[in-house]
């Protein structure tokens, strides 16, 4: 069902086996033995979130949850569970999704700050995770390989107008300059994303690049606006969570 819905990547880690500064913001209570990451990858996702309607301001959020909520009560009736995210956590803690995705072989460090792997590229994301009482057999990592460290030709690189990642690793500062340049050609798409060749027949539609460019756009634009002492929002991995 969750493959079908679109969330084609799952994975349940046994929490005593996660790292203790991981679980630290998700404040774990003494029943929740398990949490599940949920994500996507290829198109199918948002065919699916297209095929229902946008019906709100987040429409790929809404449509996660829902979906993870009908699995539950059909797979796990019964289960207590709590999401951390998109939703659940308090202002200011945040589930490392990056780092989880890691431990599950899913992600792998790129030049433009998007996690990547042999098979799909960097066109995945993580859309739910959620902490559970359940007793789901642990997954075993799912690890497809780091397609950047066998590329010689490295066409992300030469593709960014910013020159942001002509030092090897993301130079945020001029990206977020670039993106707000009037008429950026980079403003609803990341050009050295879809540069890359791996995983390119997965690629997400222009639509959905669009939706999500224009959220991280958005973003950037309310960071300038609060001026000095805001959260850059190209921390921390801001741009892998597309």
């Amino acid at each position: 069902m969750l493959d079908d819905a679109g969330l084609n990547r799952q994975h349940v880690f046994a929490l005593r086996q996660l790292p203790a500064e991981l679980l630290a913001p998700l404040s774990v209570g003494a029943h929740e033995r398990q949490l599940i990451l949920f994500g996507h990858a290829g198109q199918r996702l948002w065919e699916r979130v297209q095929a229902e309607g946008v019906r709100s301001a987040h429409p790929i959020d809404a449509y996660s949850v829902r979906t993870v909520e009908r699995w539950l009560a059909e797979a796990v009736p019964g289960a207590r569970y709590r999401f951390v995210y998109p939703k659940g956590l308090p202002e200011g803690r945040h589930v490392g999704l990056q780092r989880l995705g890691t431990l599950a072989g899913w992600h792998h460090a790129s030049p433009f700050m998007v996690g990547i792997d042999a098979r799909w590229g960097s066109w995945f994301a993580y859309r739910a995770a959620i902490l559970t009482d359940t007793d789901l057999p642990v997954s075993p990592a799912e690890d497809h390989g780091h397609p950047c460290k066998d590329c010689v030709a490295k066409p992300c690189i030469r593709a960014c107008p910013a020159d942001a990642l002509d030092s090897g690793s993301m130079d945020m500062r001029a990206c977020r300059r670039q993106r707000l340049l009037e008429d950026s050609p980079c403003a609803l798409g990341c050009l050295a994303r879809q540069a890359c060749p791996v995983g390119a027949e997965h690629r997400y539609e222009q639509s959905q690049i669009r939706h999500s460019s224009a959220g991280s756009l958005g973003t950037i634009r309310r960071f300038i606006a609060s001026g000095p002492g805001g959260s850059d929002p190209m921390n921390g991995g801001f741009r892998g969570l597309p």
